[in-house]
This record gives structure tokens, sequence and C-alpha cells, in this order.
């Protein structure tokens, strides 16, 4: 029991918080302890003989999101990837960076920038994605001619849901032009004695560029396509240039011959000329000839020898020679969607009866993939606005003018090894090069600057991508950019189809046709369009996103 009186000390000193004090002498100081000690070792032997009773409570945590909604947002995700706005990877929580991609969404689709999804606005986004990942014809004429490529199925999406758009253009449209555009068409149609279809048949009567740069499609009208008549004088042809605005489209008139986008700036909803190019495309007229000096007296005591020998008259000067006007792919892509419209869907090769359409579908529809893959490496580039991006394309298609210079004149081997000397000269690392030129590419094709466009495929082709080989060899074949030489276009043609496909790779079919179609256009109806084997070169499309990040000049 001693032991005990002890211990139950001890634990009360320690309950108490402070250490037992020494015991005087005196027995007041004993009885003390002791008592103490009964108390204690009495509280802790019934606290040993009663039962402890322990109440346990579960707490369940109500979930913020449901699967179903979690599976929803990542397909907003997902969607957000395809068409270039990078959210990251798909994990159903719209964070930090999914709410700047749907900003991002929403300011190209000139929606309120809010960062959060209505039904519509996200009912728009998913359903185009499945469109895009379900592919067929008419999602493959939509990326190849409409302006902004893969990202037009959003915009046809919209308006088909929204009910504007094209949807409102029925019985006052025609090509699914705009309702201003396609008014000026029907009066200009009218006042020629034309039909509208075969007017906008002819080769640039519609050009479409962005000449406003607000990143929408602006028209141009030329009538110099109709030769001379009610809309020409004698020296030029009424133009009307339409330039988007927020609340449609403004209507510019100017008069000029051949024109191109290249010779008018806008700004917003008012456009006027450059002068670039307008007095080189207007119509020269035969010089007067010159005035016969006036008769004079014979003189017979002139010898007869001594007069010039005669000569075969001759009132009209020379005609000169005319520089060959600058064809615009965009309006090329336009009329060849029209085309494809009246023809009810691409050319196959089973019915291939016309090769120039055929590769020219097959052109506009990798332009629109190539736009497509460009602007989601753009939209990587940190520290550029898109105009410094395009004006350091500018430069690089510049330095590469020589190249492109000698693509109609020289064989493929020849050509890319000048190409291959600009490379090694460039003091960039091969993956720096590959992402520039991706970038340039979308953004030649975008502006309609050639040069830049066909100066891009060359690099990537001299790098080793092969499947970019395809567009130096359409731009041959049509003449757009380069000379016309079907004959030269063969060997880029042979070379990309033997390679990787970067151009709607889930179409294997496409191959064969454009093979056949090549042939044909060189007079080798007869020829054999069997595919060979192909050869596995290195794609760097997968690793767009690395390659940008090193693609920024320091």
């Amino acid at each position: 029991m001693k032991h005990k009186f002890v211990l139950a000390g001890l634990a009360l000193a320690v309950a108490t918080g402070g250490p037992a004090t020494p015991a005087l002498a005196g027995g007041s100081d004993i009885v003390g302890g002791v008592i103490g000690g009964i108390i204690g070792g009495a509280i802790v032997n019934e606290a040993n003989r009663q039962p402890r009773t322990v109440t346990k409570r579960t707490y369940y945590k109500k979930p913020t999101m449901s699967s179903a909604q979690r599976e929803a947002n990542r397909e907003v995700q997902v969607s957000l990837n395809h068409f270039g706005w990078n959210v990251g990877t798909p994990d159903g929580v719209l964070g930090r960076n999914s709410r700047a991609g749907i900003s991002q969404y929403q300011a190209f689709m000139d929606f309120p920038i809010t960062g959060e999804l209505t039904d519509i606005q996200r009912s728009i986004l998913t359903t185009a994605y499945q469109k895009a990942s379900l592919g067929g014809s008419a999602v493959a004429q939509t990326i190849s001619t409409h302006p902004q490529g893969m990202r037009g199925l959003l915009m046809q999406t919209r308006d088909q849901m929204l009910g504007t758009g094209d949807a409102t253009y029925a019985g006052n449209s025609i090509g699914g032009l705009p309702p201003q555009i396609s008014e000026a068409v029907f009066e200009i149609a009218r006042s020629s004695n034309v039909e509208p279809q075969q007017l906008m048949a002819r080769s640039g009567f519609v050009q479409l560029a962005d000449l406003n740069n607000d990143g929408r499609t602006d028209y141009l009208l030329d009538t110099s396509v109709l030769g001379p008549g009610f809309w020409c004088n004698d020296k030029s042809c009424a133009v009307r240039v339409f330039a988007s605005t927020p609340s449609g489209f403004s209507r510019n008139d100017f008069q000029a011959y051949n024109a191109t986008p290249a010779m008018f700036t806008c700004q917003a909803g008012a456009c006027q000329k450059t002068g670039a190019n307008v007095q080189n495309n207007a119509p020269v007229t035969a010089a007067a000839p010159a005035p016969a000096p006036a008769p004079a007296a014979p003189s017979f005591s002139t010898q007869m020898a001594s007069q010039p020998a005669p000569a075969m008259p001759s009132f009209v000067a020379p005609a000169p020679v005319a520089e060959p006007v600058p064809v615009s792919l965009a309006s090329f892509c336009s009329k060849t969607s029209l085309v494809t419209s009246s023809n009810g869907g691409f050319v196959t090769e089973a019915s291939l009866t016309d090769p120039g359409q055929a590769l020219g579908e097959q052109f506009c529809l990798a332009r629109g993939y190539a736009l497509d893959e460009g602007a989601a490496l753009e939209a990587k580039i940190g520290g550029f606005t898109p105009e410094q991006i395009a004006a350091q394309c500018r430069d690089f298609g510049a330095l590469l003018s020589e190249q492109v210079a000698a693509v109609g004149s020289t064989p493929r081997e020849a050509t890319l090894a000048k190409v291959k000397g600009f490379i090694a000269g460039s003091g960039m690392s091969p993956e720096q090069l590959s992402g520039t030129a991706k970038v340039c590419l979308s953004v030649g094709y975008r502006t309609d600057d050639m040069e830049v466009a066909l100066g891009s495929a060359l690099v990537l082709g001299g790098l080793g991508e092969g499947a970019y080989d395809e567009l130096v060899g359409h731009h041959l074949m049509q003449g757009i950019g380069t000379a016309e030489r079907p004959d030269l276009a063969m060997d880029w043609y042979e070379n990309a189809l033997s390679a990787q496909p970067v151009f709607a790779p889930a179409q294997p079919e496409r191959s064969g046709l454009i093979r056949k179609a090549a042939l044909m256009m060189n007079g080798r109806a007869d020829a054999s369009s069997a595919p060979k084997p192909a050869m596995a070169l290195p794609s760097f499309a997968a690793k767009a996103a690395e390659l940008v990040e090193t693609a920024a000049p320091q």
C-alpha cells in the first residue's frame, strides 16, 4: 500500500501541474500527505474499475462534383485542346488554364468573355469537336475552304445552331457569301447579263483576305474579269472592297485593273488604295503613232540612191509583255469550294475525271490543316503579338526568296540543296526551324503571302519532313506563288506521298487520288496509280508544343 500511496501522490502532482513540495517535520504534513495519497489512490482505482465508453462518429464529405459533371468538363477540355486553345491534360476540373482557354474561345466566337461557358456555348464547342472527330467530306470541305481552317467548324456550328450566318442566307445568297456581298454579286451579274454562278466561277472575281487585321474575312470583288463593258472604262474597272465591322460589312468603291488584296489597306471599315501594283496592272493602251514628217517638195537634184529603202508601215506600238498577276490562294480555294459544292462533294479516285479540280480540293484541304497546326503553335508563343509574329514571318520569307524563286525552274533535288544551305547557315537548331516554319506556313496562308508560305514549306521539306513537299507540288501544279510546272511537281508529290502523312492522316486514300490526278495532269492518264511503300520518316507534328517553346527568337 505504501507504494500505491507514493505513486498516487506523484500522479496527483503531475495532474496539478507542479512538483510535490518536500514534507516538513510535523504531524499535519504527514497526515496531509497520507490523506492526499488516499484520495488520489481512490480516484485512480475508481477510474480503473469504470468501463470507458468511446463514441465513434463517421463523417462523410459531400462530393463537390458528380462524375457526370467531371466527364462533361473533360469533354470541354478535350474540345478546347483540339481547336488550338491548349488547357493542358484533361482532368475534368475547370481551373485557371481551362478558364483562360474558355475566354479565348469566347473571344474568337464573339461571345461575352466570362471564362465560364453557358449551355449553348458548351454545346457549340463540343458539337463542333464531335464533327471534327467523325470527319467526312463535308468536314474536310469546311476545313479546306474556310479562312479559319479547323476553327471554321466552330463558326459553322454556331451559325447552324443559332440560326445565323449561312443559315439565314438561303434564297438570297450565293456560295455561302454574306448577304451584303451576295447582293453585290447579283447586281454585277444582272448588269453584265451573266449568271451569278458563272460570274463566281471566274478567277479573280471574288478574293478573300483580312485587310483590316481583325481576324475576320474581308471580300474584294473585281469586275475587270468581265472585260470591257458597263463596269469598266478605258483604263480601269470597278472594284468593291467589303471590310468587316462589328455590325456587318462596310463597302468601299475603287477603280483599278486586275485588283488584288495587296492594293488596299483598311482600318476598321474604311479602306484606301496603297498604290502598290496599281499602275503596273492597268491596261496599257497602244501608243499613238508618231506624227509623220511634213511632206517636202521633191528635189530632183538629190540622187535616188540616197533615199531610204521602203519599209513595211507600222502604226501600232508593240504590245508590252504583261507581268503575271499574282493569284490569291484564298480566292482559289473559295472557287474550288463552289465547284465542290455543285459537284455534291469531293472528287474521289473512282470518280476522277477532272484532275485539276481534284488536286485543287486536296491543295485547299492541306492548306486548312496547315492553318490549324500553325495557329495552335502560335497560341503557345509568349511575349509576341500576332502582328509581331506576322512581321517576323515576312522577314523569314524574304530570307528565302532565292530558294522560292528556284522552285519554278529547278528540279526538286537542286532546290532542296539550296534550302539545306540556308538551313546550315541559319544558326538555328532543326527543332527551332521546324517550329518557326510551321508557324510561318500558317501565317503565309492566312495572309495570302505565298513567298512566306512556300518558303516555309521548303524549309520543312529540307529538314526531312517530307509530307510538306505535297504543298510545293500543289503550288507548282496550280501556278500559285511560282510558275505553273506540272512536270516539276511530280517529284515533290512522289516524295510527299511516300512520307508519313500530316494532312488528313485519317484519309489514306488521298495518296492514290493525288498520284493519279498528277499523272493525268502530265498527260499520263493510263499510268498506274498504285501507291508505293511508305518510307518511315520522322514527323515533328506530335512535338509542336515543344518546338514552339524554343522557336521564339532569342
